[in-house]
């Protein structure tokens, strides 16, 4: 069952959630099965494998004696090993230790040797990014790389256009500008600005191994191909693959006519002929508005009506092969990673506004959002989570993952575990900060989304 197909049935803030849940839900449950599994392999003995807090819906018993269990508030899990004090692993509980023979203190966390602890706690992180190359590379597998050069794999429907091109043709220029280059590369947006703004362009294609001149529509159509849910267009009775013909009366075929109209009416109500299915419909929406943020910590005003374009084709793909695919998954996951600390840094010297940095309500709105588009978009966004969740989980603050490999660090380069009172109080140290960057994230959402005054 495909469960990215039934989240867009739900209703708005039931859609939202639910989307969420899913998401987070796949990342902790591979985050800790991390740290089960490889604990086990180590001779660590779990005795809760937990997906949510709070109060027990649901467990079952192993035969290996581990409790598996889904609790009430989904928003976290954990793995209580044997002799730990809590689910954080942040200590041990002596009394319970006490009871155990010798060779049961062995299947501790605290009983096992350094290197089986330190890949126990790495795990978590380390099959977050699994998870992320894993689902790039079978999104490579099952969708496919833009050919290159740009080669056209169908057409979508469009009213009453020129067009004599074909699939298979190879873009080469549209409208006498270049679109692919000697070496075989196509930017194929990356020129959208200096293409003449005709309803029909001269296209020179290559087709058969033959270059030949042919017509065609102005590549960017105001075709919707995504639709926002509870954005004005969507509230207005829009659906993706409808194209937009005019507005108030006058006749566009480009996007950025589309995109400058509504820019231009302020909010003031819109009336947009739109072409489905062969005939034309009228609907009237009015654009909201959306205080986006910019890189000076500051605001720009923008109307939208929440819907995105493309072009009036789909490219034609080549599949690759696993080892391929995984290459392509491992360097999409490098890719994200390498990003996240310069991000940060902009955050924390003020280079960018921190309404950049997503909290719990942005999470919940990008989760719908990402869900609305489609299983492709939504998967692609468990991956960037999952990648960043496993990052942020190395970090060296005590209660995090990272914050335990530093004790484990230190117990290696100095041959004992760092005093207790030491290690106790770091790890409320940690456990502060985490609180707090939690609370900081959801008051920057809550405070962020008042200011764009955004309804999505």
């Amino acid at each position: 069952m495909d469960i990215a197909a039934i989240i867009p049935t739900l209703g708005g803030t039931a859609f939202t959630f639910v989307a969420f849940v899913v998401a987070l839900s796949v990342i902790v449950a591979v985050h800790e099965y991390g740290h089960y599994i490889v604990g086990r392999w180590s001779g660590i003995h779990a005795e809760v494998f937990s997906l949510g807090f709070g109060p027990v819906l649901w467990s079952r018993m192993d035969r290996r004696g581990t409790r598996w269990q889904v609790a009430a508030i989904p928003f976290g899990g954990y793995v209580k090993f044997l002799g730990d004090a809590d689910a954080a692993s942040a200590g041990e509980d002596e009394d319970a230790v006490a009871e155990l023979t010798p060779e049961q203190r062995r299947h501790t966390m605290a009983g096992a040797p350094l290197w089986a602890r330190a890949a126990t706690v790495a795990a978590g992180p380390v099959f977050n990014f699994i998870l992320s190359i894993l689902i790039y590379a079978g999104l490579v597998m099952a969708i496919g790389q833009t050919r290159e050069p740009m080669t056209i794999g169908s057409f979508e429907p469009l009213p009453g256009v020129v067009n004599e091109l074909r699939p298979g043709d190879e873009i080469l220029s549209m409208g006498g500008v270049v679109v692919t280059d000697e070496s075989g590369k196509s930017d194929f947006t990356g020129v959208r600005e200096q293409l003449p703004k005709e309803p029909v362009l001269t296209y020179l294609v290559r087709r058969d191994g033959v270059q030949r001149e042919v017509r065609g529509p102005y590549p960017f159509p105001p075709l919707v191909s995504e639709l926002l849910p509870l954005s004005a267009a969507a509230d207005a009775g829009l659906q993706v693959g409808d194209v937009v013909t005019a507005v108030d009366g006058a006749a566009i075929f480009d996007f950025d006519q589309l995109k400058q109209k509504v820019e231009a009416a302020t909010g003031a109500p819109l009336k947009l002929d739109v072409w489905r299915d062969g005939q034309i419909s009228e609907f009237v929406l009015k654009p909201r508005r959306v205080d986006e943020p910019q890189a000076d910590g500051g605001f720009k005003t923008e109307w939208r009506i929440g819907i995105a374009g493309r072009q009036f084709f789909e490219p034609a793909r080549d599949a690759h092969g696993p080892i391929e695919a995984l290459k392509r998954g491992a360097q999409a996951t490098w890719d994200i990673i390498a990003r996240i600390p310069s991000s940060l840094y902009s955050l924390v010297t003020g280079a960018i506004s921190s309404c950049n940095m997503a909290g719990p309500i942005t999470m919940a709105q990008v989760s719908g959002h990402m869900a609305s588009q489609g299983a492709e978009n939504f998967i692609s966004f468990i991956a960037l989570i999952s990648t960043a969740i496993g990052l942020f989980n190395l970090f060296p603050i005590p209660v995090l993952d990272g914050g335990h490999l530093v004790f484990y660090a230190y117990e290696a380069v100095f041959r004992r575990p760092a005093p207790q009172r030491v290690h106790m109080a770091l790890m409320a140290v940690g456990l502060f900060v985490v609180l707090s960057l939690m609370l900081f994230a959801l008051g920057n959402d809550i405070v962020c989304w008042l200011m764009r005054k955004e309804l999505l």
